[in-house]
């Protein structure tokens, strides 16, 4: 059974917003989830960072970023991850047409509201109408209706709580479902650090959590970065408890902070699955039947791996997930109780955890 205080956190950072590219007012939110729990909080461009009194002990991140809106102009909105992402012309380039019909399509019907990007303050609220990619200047295009009256720059993010439906968490879990995991270790007296990043959707969140450690870095980075994994129903995510990599489509991950999460897992009887073997699997019947074979993925982790010379090196634990990037993405109950057990084992924390009250 999940502890109660987790699922308060998580129930209350769901209803936070955090669009990606105006993450702003999430992260006052967190900053005072983690003073309360007697994280010293510090706060630079791009990344919120949380420490314990043994700051290297440990290392995890989790990007903050949710999908969302961004108004453009009078009643015109795009989808705020491409904005972010400085992507003016998105056909023909690494995302396809194909997914920005499913994104078209993704939203339609969704309650959504504007709110201001640095306060968080509620602004209006409105419903998506229709989605479609603007011939002129090949771009998503959505026709939201009820914000009428909002500004271009605001941000607008989706309607969302979390439920619980036959065993599973259900809501907008990508991301917050993991950075309210590393919020409440501090719960539980971590000592480490965990880095909240912004700006992940759309490839940005690397750059800042890899200009921290060039200014503050030990010799030993290693870095634990959590998120969740996409699977294409019910029966696919729950053939296993937890998602781990090797690699992903950048770079390959630290092979001792692989091996120690496998053996954890093993230790404690927690079914886990590789997503790198599990792609290239797939991606072997593709090939046989002449169909293109899927990208292993970009990650945070993989982007920063890459990019820092050796000065970054680590793994990832994910929960495995249905539903992905929509208001309606769900997992396990148990799967989140396997990645809490493995981030304390990691931390060096008591697997039985006390009842606590914010």
């Amino acid at each position: 059974m999940l502890n109660p205080e987790f699922t308060d956190l998580l129930k209350r950072l769901i209803r936070a917003p955090s669009v990606v590219g105006a993450e702003h007012s999430f992260f006052r939110v967190l900053q005072r989830e983690l003073e309360e729990r007697g994280a010293k909080v510090t706060w630079y461009e791009g990344v919120l960072v949380a420490q314990g009194t043994n700051p290297f002990s440990a290392m995890f991140s989790a990007h903050i970023d949710r999908h969302g809106l961004v108004c453009t102009g009078p009643n015109e909105f795009q989808y705020a991850a491409f904005v972010s992402a400085n992507r003016t012309d998105l056909l023909n380039n690494s995302v396809s047409e194909q997914l920005m019909n499913k994104v078209t399509e993704r939203f339609n019907q969704e309650r959504v509201y504007a709110y201001e990007p640095w306060s968080g303050v509620y602004r209006c609220k409105g419903v998506i109408e229709n989605g479609y990619i603007c011939e002129f200047r090949n771009n998503l295009i959505f026709e939201v209706s009820g914000l009428e009256a909002v500004d271009a720059g605001t941000p607008v993010a989706f309607e969302d709580s979390l439920t619980t439906r036959n065993g599973r968490l259900e809501g907008q879990l990508d991301n917050v479902i993991t950075a309210a995991a590393l919020v409440h270790l501090f719960s539980l007296g971590f000592k480490g650090t965990a880095f909240f990043t912004a700006q992940e959707e759309s490839g940005k969140s690397w750059r800042y959590l890899l200009e921290w450690f060039r200014r503050f870095g030990g010799t030993t980075n290693r870095l634990f970065v959590v998120d969740t994994s996409p699977f294409p129903d019910e029966e696919a995510a729950n053939e296993q408890l937890l998602v781990l990599r090797e690699k992903d489509a950048n770079a390959s991950f630290n092979a001792d902070s692989t091996a120690l999460l496998q053996n954890l897992c093993l230790e404690r009887g927690l079914s886990f699955l590789y997503k790198d073997h599990y792609v290239e699997a797939q991606n072997e019947k593709l090939i046989a039947k002449g169909q293109t074979p899927h990208s292993l993925g970009s990650t945070e982790l993989g982007r920063i791996i890459a990019a820092s010379n050796g000065l970054v090196d680590g793994t990832t634990i994910q929960i495995p997930t249905t539903g992905y990037h929509t208001m309606h993405e769900s997992a396990s109950i148990e799967s989140v109780e396997a990645f809490l057990t493995v981030l304390k084992a990691v931390a060096h924390l008591p697997e039985a955890e006390p009842e606590i009250h914010y």
